[in-house]
């Protein structure tokens, strides 16, 4: 939605530059001034349902422990607040059975994102609500719904990476091919009563391509909705996400969930979510093993003093970067 009345100077440069570089660009949706700073709520949770329950217990008592927890969040200050990936459920991909198809729902029509719209609005905040997608019958996407303060549905993120990695005990594993297809919508950005906001789905991570393009299409804050063991990720987790943030300017959110999930006992969701800033200082981590709403601070100021600085926009080579997007 481009902003009525007269261009800014500013907006005429963004323009004109992302024209140049090949994305996309739009001015904020209001003419308001928003506020530099921005309070940052991340939920991290243990699952506390054991697999053998019937999908429905599942999600019912996952959503109402959420639930209470953004109520939380609000109460410590928040504006933004995301949850875990797939956040109304266990890590059911650490085996595969069809069993789990039963959590999907569509989105926006289905009745957790109705749920989440409604919550939003009564509470004046924006939320990026990890699910499973319907598309339509047997097409599933690993998805997050972004919802702004006024409980308006704006868009969703379909990850793009799917894993399938061996971890934990034998039988056990990231099987997500077997309940996901890659995303096809591009990497969005959102533009909320807040701040602009991307998602990048736990294994995207890895990969620094999304990253970029996420900051290319004015991201100042990406949320990672993670659900991640240790043994495996644990080394990497506080190092490709400040990466990120110090590549292209911007915040990172990074969440994950806490505890061991039964029956499987995959391993150690080690939690630490946490809040880094553009020049990759943590602005706030999680705990290791508890239920937690981590509260963290953005100041859009910073992005804009960190790029002034470190000019990497400016100084990119898409000409020369051909073979990146060759299979």
């Amino acid at each position: 939605m481009a902003v009525k009345g007269e261009t800014s100077p500013e907006a005429t440069w963004r323009s004109l530059q992302a024209q140049r570089d090949g994305v996309s660009w739009r001015p904020s949706r209001t003419e308001k001034p928003l506020e530099s700073k921005v309070t940052i709520g991340l939920i991290q949770a243990h699952h506390d349902t054991d697999g053998a329950q019937p999908v429905a217990v599942h999600m019912k008592e996952a959503i109402d422990k959420h639930v209470k927890m953004i109520h939380e969040a609000k109460k410590k200050g928040a504006q933004i607040v995301c949850l875990q990936e797939l956040f109304y459920g266990p890590y059911f991909c650490t085996e595969q059975t069809t069993k789990w198809y039963e959590a999907v729902e569509q989105i926006p029509d289905g009745p957790t994102t109705k749920l989440m719209q409604d919550l939003a609005k009564e509470l004046g905040i924006v939320l990026v609500v990890p699910m499973y997608e319907e598309d339509f019958a047997g097409v599933y996407y690993n998805t997050a719904a972004v919802i702004d303060a006024d409980g308006k549905y704006l868009g969703k993120y379909r990850k793009h990476h799917i894993p399938q990695v061996q971890a934990g005990p034998a039988g056990c594993g990231f099987w997500e091919k077997y309940y996901f297809r890659p995303g096809n919508l591009g990497y969005p950005v959102f533009d909320t009563a807040f701040a602009k906001v991307g998602v990048y789905i736990c294994y995207d991570r890895h990969f620094p391509e999304g990253a970029r393009m996420l900051g290319l299409h004015g991201a100042e804050i990406i949320f990672n909705p993670s659900a991640t063991v240790a043994g495996l990720s644990e080394y990497l987790w506080k190092l490709e996400q400040p990466a990120h943030a110090v590549a292209n300017g911007y915040y990172v959110g990074a969440i994950n969930r806490v505890g061991v999930e039964t029956p499987w006992n995959m391993g150690e969701f080690y939690g630490q979510s946490y809040l880094v800033d553009p020049r990759g200082n943590f602005v706030a981590v999680g705990s290791r093993d508890k239920d937690e709403v981590v509260i963290g601070v953005m100041d859009r100021n910073l992005i804009t003093e960190v790029r002034n600085t470190w000019q990497f926009y400016r100084d990119r080579r898409p000409e020369t970067y051909d073979d990146l997007v060759q299979v």
